[in-house]
């Protein structure tokens, strides 16, 4: 690589790492403040509801994770210390970083060692293919390959922009993931059965103030995009430390 192509790279990413920081700061104290647009009366009732969180102790972070036993959408103990809540988009590159990057650390360190649960919630906000890739992971969790279909989808994602998730696509990552039943993975692909969760899900995000992917809430602390290992492994040892 040329000296201006290095120094070009260098800025685009110094100009993306500007921009997750201003990003991360607006959630952090969105998230602690509870306040959002210019509405009074709006911003009135969310003063109110966080002067009650803080006369009760409540933390409506600390309570986001599910803790289903044999929820196919989560990974390790429902017990375990710290919880990773994970809002992802399947046509996220930087969900696609983080899941190749990142998760195979954290499942290796934490999860297998049952300090870390990763539970994960649905956010596609890239358009009607990334709606249609969670009906798909969704249909591939009810055969239990999720995490094999989440993989196989991240790890042919373009390092750039957002991949084309087509029906005929998603049914290849169906397959390369294990799926079983393929023609049950496509009928449960062409139905609306899990929109409901899905918008669940969605809901669940938007009430706390997440609008962008990957977002993760770790034992009620966020950390937005697909921060550096050290990030994450940082968070979790506090937490861990102080559970």
């Amino acid at each position: 690589m040329s000296a201006p192509s290095r120094r070009d790279t260098s800025k685009r990413d110094g100009i993306l790492i500007a921009v997750l920081i201003i990003v991360a700061v607006g959630l952090i104290v969105h998230l602690a403040t509870g306040r959002s647009g210019d509405d009074p009366a709006t911003a009135a009732g969310q003063q109110e509801q966080q002067a009650q969180r803080e006369s009760t102790g409540a933390d409506p972070l600390a309570d986001l994770p599910r803790r289903e036993p044999g929820d196919p959408m989560a990974l390790g103990e429902p017990g375990a210390p710290v919880t990773m809540v994970m809002y992802e988009d399947y046509r996220c590159p930087f969900c696609a970083k983080f899941s190749t990057d990142i998760a195979p650390e954290l499942i290796e360190r934490y999860v297998d060692r049952g300090v870390l649960r990763m539970e994960w919630r649905d956010l596609p906000i890239f358009g009607e293919q990334s709606l249609a890739a969670a009906r798909a992971g969704r249909a591939a969790a009810e055969q239990g390959r999720f995490w094999e279909f989440t993989e196989a989808v991240y790890a042919a994602s373009p390092d750039r922009g957002h991949p084309d998730l087509t029906p005929g696509k998603l049914r290849d990552f169906a397959q390369q993931a294990g799926v079983a039943d393929l023609d049950r993975f496509s009928s449960a692909l062409d139905s609306t059965r899990y929109d409901a969760d899905i918008e669940a899900d969605m809901q669940e995000g938007t009430t706390i103030g997440v609008s962008s992917t990957p977002t993760f809430i770790i034992n009620g602390k966020p950390v937005l995009g697909a921060q550096p290992l050290d990030t994450f492994v940082s968070v979790i040892e506090e937490a861990a430390a102080g559970s």
